[in-house]
């Protein structure tokens, strides 16, 4: 968790990026993650020392070799690999110290790009923080704080996550933790899952899954097959950014994930149009609005569903990737649910029908506020090939325990936000739905059957569905409860009238009385 105090230590250390001339979030998020990756590469050749001391073997991966590294332009002497790592450099001069990163290391990163999943995203690694001095003050602001275990070094970068203001350039937006956490919980991943989320961003549905897997099954990280699959087949992130792409990766380096396959891609292109059922579970926020190049768009997402709507595109997407059985959990913008454009209607024919809705969660417009007003919901669904689905349930979702403004104050102490935490009350319940959703979902084919549609949940038969052309929308369903109230006859009605004319005319005669 992370405490007031490295909150602030953090919070210098961005503050020095902004006075110090890079305004620009991503970029400043970006330069934090090279001068990470550094850092880790030494801790790194540090644990392989000490464990060679301690064995007499020799080391097996040898980052900093002995010898020099030569300048790549020839412009200067070499400087011995040991100049490179981050336990020597950061007690340089600042001048000394900007020439070792600038000239030496970001090259060394270079010279490594193709060893690692992790790696190969610095291959265009480059150092722009403009002056030594500033890049002295993010050195010693990283150092001085304590990334000692897993635990603590997710959570100091998810924070350093949190601070990115603006949206990306291609219309990125960072998707709430908490509400990944309630879509991860919904479909609670197992450790033999192979999970995707076609764009992945910050990795943060892929990081929340592996935390699922390692507190929900222990064994994961400790049976030789499944750790194996778990640091190397398990996990697989696509985007066609860069600097996400770097992000991303460094995100599930921190979160003791080992060799994830955080690759670019564009995941609507031809290019990839022969990877189908390749995975069990799908997590993800597909981009809403983004570019299309509808010549590049892959030939067979078009036949399912002929539109320029990415949003569609990437559901078709999904169950294309999903093997039958697999399951999904994916965020989309409200005009999925009841758009009446063909495309629109047989994408949800094709869910209701030929595959498996689980569930339809109505999402607050602010959830996603700074960054964007749009409406959004949740789909649940299971691929199935043939069908399956007998109801869908639905849950309306009025309160995640943020005010929904720009600013999204808390409105709960910390340990009752989110899904997990201290019981709340009912007043509580109304400020953070997301415990009652979670509790609800593992009902949905039980009590919630019999829950009435005045309700925050409900489920609702394929047939209404279908009859209502497959009309995905919550407020098509709901029934609304109006408050009754008992009118007296009319004839009791007009002599009370009377009685309060009568009145006001004698208080009219005291005034006029009174006045004279």
């Amino acid at each position: 968790m992370i405490t007031g105090e490295l909150k602030s230590k953090i919070d210098a250390v961005w503050n020095d990026f902004w006075s110090g001339g890079i305004s620009n979030p991503l970029e400043v998020m970006e330069q934090l993650t090279y001068l990470l990756f550094i850092k880790a590469l030494d801790e790194r050749q540090t644990l392989a020392e000490n464990k060679a001391n301690q064995t007499g073997e020799p080391i097996d991966d040898v980052i900093f070799p002995e010898g020099e590294l030569f300048h790549p332009e020839g412009r200067a002497r070499g400087r011995p690999y040991g100049d490179l790592r981050w336990s020597r450099f950061k007690n340089m001069a600042p001048a000394d110290m900007y020439a070792v990163v600038d000239e030496y290391v970001f090259p060394f990163l270079e010279e490594r790009a193709e060893e690692s999943t992790h790696a190969k995203h610095m291959r265009d690694a480059r150092l722009t923080i403009p002056t030594p001095a500033l890049l002295q003050k993010a050195v010693d602001g990283l150092d001085a704080i304590p990334m000692v275990d897993r635990d603590t070094k997710g959570d100091v970068y998810e924070y350093m996550l949190s601070k990115i203001a603006t949206a990306g350039q291609n219309g990125q937006f960072r998707t709430p933790r908490h509400i990944i956490r309630l879509m991860v919980e919904m479909v609670a991943p197992q450790p033999d899952d192979t999970i995707c989320d076609p764009a992945s961003g910050t990795c943060g549905f892929l990081v929340a899954a592996g935390e699922y897997v390692r507190d929900n099954h222990p064994t994961a990280l400790t049976d030789e097959v499944q750790a194996k699959h778990f640091h190397n087949g398990m996990f697989s992130g696509y985007d066609f950014d860069n600097t996400m792409l770097r992000i991303g990766s460094m995100n599930m380096q921190l979160h003791g994930v080992q060799n994830p396959d955080v690759s670019y891609r564009d995941s609507l292109a031809e290019d990839y149009a022969s990877e189908s059922e390749g995975y069990t579970l799908i997590l993800a926020n597909p981009p809403f609005a983004g570019s299309l190049d509808y010549e590049g768009t892959a030939k067979d997402l078009l036949q399912v569903v002929r539109t320029k709507k990415t949003e569609l595109l990437f559901l078709t997407l999904f169950l294309r990737l999903l093997k039958p059985g697999g399951r999904a959990a994916v965020i989309v913008p409200d005009g999925v649910l009841f758009g009446s454009s063909k495309a629109h209607k047989e994408l949800r024919r094709i869910l209701v029908e030929d595959q498996k809705l689980d569930g339809v969660i109505s999402l607050p417009s602010g959830v996603f506020k700074p960054y964007a007003g749009v409406s959004t919901a949740i789909l649940l669904f299971t691929k199935t090939n043939s069908g399956g689905t007998n109801h869908v349930w639905f849950y309306n979702l009025e309160a995640d325990g943020y005010s929904l403004d720009d600013k999204r104050t808390p409105l709960l102490d910390e340990d009752k936000l989110g899904t997990v935490g201290k019981p709340l009350g009912d007043d509580e319940h109304m400020k953070n739905n997301l415990p009652d959703a979670l509790a609800r979902w593992q009902e949905r084919d039980g009590s919630e059957l019999e829950r009435a549609r005045t309700k925050l949940s409900f489920c609702v038969p394929k047939g209404d569905i279908a009859t209502n052309d497959y009309d995905l929308s919550i407020n098509r369903y709901k029934e609304v409860v109006y408050d009754e109230f008992e009118y007296a006859p009319p004839s009791e009605i007009l002599d009370e009238l009377a009685a309060l004319e009568e009145d006001i005319q004698v208080g009219i005669e005291n005034l006029k009385v009174m006045l004279r």
